[in-house]
């Protein structure tokens, strides 16, 4: 379905549909593709990103928050007297990403933008997408943590203004251009890339859920459902085979906030290509579950990769993976910091809570595409046995 008139043609989805509406598709499909215009990853990139912006145009609007000026204070700006005829103004974005404050963005904006450039974590690069979709501005992001691959997809997560998830919304197209400044990254606390390390973890198995059901995937193709790629099918298994590789020592080296080969490998693996992956083969059980475990009341304490990373090892249970398997990723999820207890997810759910995560996840419109089916009971077994796991691991 279209979006609204002023949109820019995106999908808009809601966040809880059922499996009905990103149906399964039988038969000869169309497949679809999609992905970030250009990807810039590396040591210091982000004093050039007026250079880079200027490429696209003159008029230059930065949507930051207010943590990032003070990190990166002016050194944004560096190259600004060296680019003639190139003028940034900057907007500070804090609280939720509903359509109130879009539209107050849009009106501070004002028409005469070229470029917005997004710099921050997730809900900036969020808005920002929705504030370029309604300007017809061009987009160039500027993530200063690896927590979750936001930055490259054509995907706006809104809320209300209380806070509750309400939309999706799938853009026309991509960001123009994501640059990733390794060394902002190596410098945001650990926990960031252990998130977004729980958050890419799922890419690979949630598409292998995808590819066995033949389940739509996330890509817009105005009125019309596409299933992934075989593309898409290998950067979700890329994803997962990096991470499995470098992981490790990945974390090590953010702790001391050194740039190593295996961190700029996380770091891809993070950003780009668990956001190429998802947008292509789709979701599944661990983002259904890890988005419903925010109806507890301490849900919100944990980060979306955290809960994602949990709920990964629950799909695999789910869908009957070899324990071996399992338990060689839980291992994997506890070496990097990616919570596999409920205790590490800042949780004590009783039965009561866990059906009520239960049957969030199973509104979720991701919750169609896994080829199991299962009740409410089963999902509570399910997430209780995926805790009892990592309880297990963690006395080893």
């Amino acid at each position: 379905m279209n979006g609204p008139a002023g949109d820019g043609g995106a999908v808009w989805l809601g966040a809880s549909r059922g499996s009905g509406n990103r149906a399964r598709r039988k038969g000869r499909e169309m497949r679809a593709w999609c992905s970030v215009g250009h990807y810039l990853q590396g040591v210091d990139v982000i004093g050039r990103v007026g250079r880079y912006a200027s490429m696209f145009g003159k008029n230059h609007l930065f949507l930051v928050d207010s943590f990032v000026c003070q990190m990166l204070g002016e050194g944004l700006y560096d190259a600004y007297p060296s680019l003639d005829g190139c003028t940034y103004r900057t907007l500070t974005f804090e609280g939720e990403i509903s359509r109130k404050s879009i539209s107050r963005l849009v009106n501070e904006a004002g028409g005469e933008l070229d470029v917005i450039v997004a710099v921050g974590g997730g809900k900036v690069i969020d808005v920002a997408k929705m504030v370029a979709a309604q300007s017809g501005a061009a987009l160039v992001v500027c993530p200063t943590i690896a927590a979750t691959d936001a930055p490259t997809s054509a995907m706006s997560i809104l809320y209300s203004d209380e806070g509750e998830m309400n939309e999706i919304v799938l853009h026309v197209k991509n960001p123009d251009l994501v640059l990733v400044d390794s060394r902002v990254i190596a410098n945001a606390p650990t926990r960031f890339l252990s998130a977004g390390i729980g958050d890419a973890l799922s890419t690979y198995y949630e598409g292998e859920s995808n590819w066995k059901t033949g389940h739509a995937n996330y890509v817009w193709c105005q009125s019309e459902q596409a299933v992934g790629t075989a593309a898409g099918r290998a950067v979700a298994r890329a994803c997962m085979e990096t991470l499995e590789r470098d992981g490790r020592a990945a974390v090590k080296a953010c702790e001391q906030s050194t740039v190593t080969p295996a961190l700029e490998n996380v770091i891809e693996a993070n950003i780009l290509m668990s956001g190429i992956g998802f947008e292509n083969v789709g979701c599944s059980l661990a983002h259904g579950l890890g988005n419903a475990m925010t109806v507890l009341p301490d849900g919100e304490k944990s980060m979306h990769g955290e809960r994602v990373g949990f709920s990964t090892l629950s799909l695999m249970i789910a869908e009957d993976y070899p324990s071996e398997e399992v338990e060689r990723v839980a291992r994997f999820c506890r070496d990097c910091g990616v919570p596999t207890t409920f205790s590490e997810l800042s949780l004590a759910p009783s039965d009561d809570d866990l059906r009520k995560v239960a049957q969030a996840a199973m509104q979720a419109e991701s919750w169609g595409a896994s080829p199991v089916r299962l009740c409410d009971a089963e999902v509570v077994d399910i997430l209780k046995a995926t805790d009892a796991l990592g309880r297990r691991i963690a006395q080893e």
